[in-house]
């Protein structure tokens, strides 16, 4: 049986904190966990330059000021050697050309202290979205496939025709199979927004969905988990727990 955080670190995208206050490292980490991120933190400059070399990471957060080799030296560094991984700027300094500095350097966006997380949330996944290679793969799950590229579903060899939602919202499931998703999770990930508990979006356009895949009669692949969300199960785990 696979190590169960060798799976969730496979599949939740992989962040990479380097600031050198605890506390507010502590916390970052602990937010962006809740975020379902793969988290990982160090606190000097050496470290974090270390770190983003040896690791494989889809997002870095930098703070500028560190103990050892500054925010700006490292990511110049790691531009340097070619990698690509997108890079937040963290900085107590608001002056320009500080901004400047950092995005001189090859940061992709630049964030002053103190901030709001919703902020930083927000920033967090319009870089991530931008650094999804996987996401022009096709998937496959049983009969069930999709192209990303062409924007095509088909239930063995009948076409499936969604809507842009439609197609986001079972991408999200095909890529996280046999992954309980939260409500708050499938909200976040497929309408960017929190999800509100007095609104039933979300079951809706599962429902839609369903119909749509099961519309020749084939067997359901998106079953319900009672009080906590949705999964969409391969077929050697199939099992409905729905209500």
């Amino acid at each position: 049986m696979p190590d169960s955080r060798e799976s969730d670190a496979n599949q939740a995208p992989r962040v990479l904190i380097v600031e050198d206050e605890r506390r507010l490292a502590s916390l970052l980490t602990q937010q962006l966990t809740d975020l379902k991120l793969n988290v990982e933190a160090v606190h000097d400059g050496e470290s974090g330059l270390e770190a983003a070399l040896n690791g494989s990471f889809d997002l870095i957060i930098l703070d500028v000021m560190l103990p050892g080799q500054d925010g700006f030296a490292i990511c110049r560094e790691l531009r340097r050697r070619g990698l690509t991984v997108p890079i937040m700027m963290l900085s107590a300094r608001g002056v320009l050309e500080d901004r400047v500095r950092g995005l001189d350097s090859g940061a992709d966006d630049y964030l002053t202290k103190p901030f709001e997380f919703a902020e930083l949330s927000a920033r967090v996944r319009a870089l991530l979205r931008r650094q999804r290679p996987a996401a022009a793969l096709s998937v496959t799950v049983g009969d069930l496939s999709l192209d990303p590229v062409s924007r095509s579903v088909h239930r063995g060899e009948r076409k499936v025709d969604l809507t842009q939602k439609e197609f986001a919202l079972l991408e999200y499931f095909m890529r996280n199979v046999d992954q309980v998703l939260t409500r708050a999770m499938i909200g976040e990930h497929v309408w960017d927004f929190t999800w509100d508990r007095m609104t039933n979006v979300i079951d809706v356009y599962v429902n839609h969905l369903r119909r749509k895949l099961e519309d020749a009669g084939e067997s359901r692949v998106i079953h319900a988990v009672r009080g906590v969300g949705y999964v969409l199960r391969s077929s050697e785990h199939a099992h409905d727990q729905d209500a």
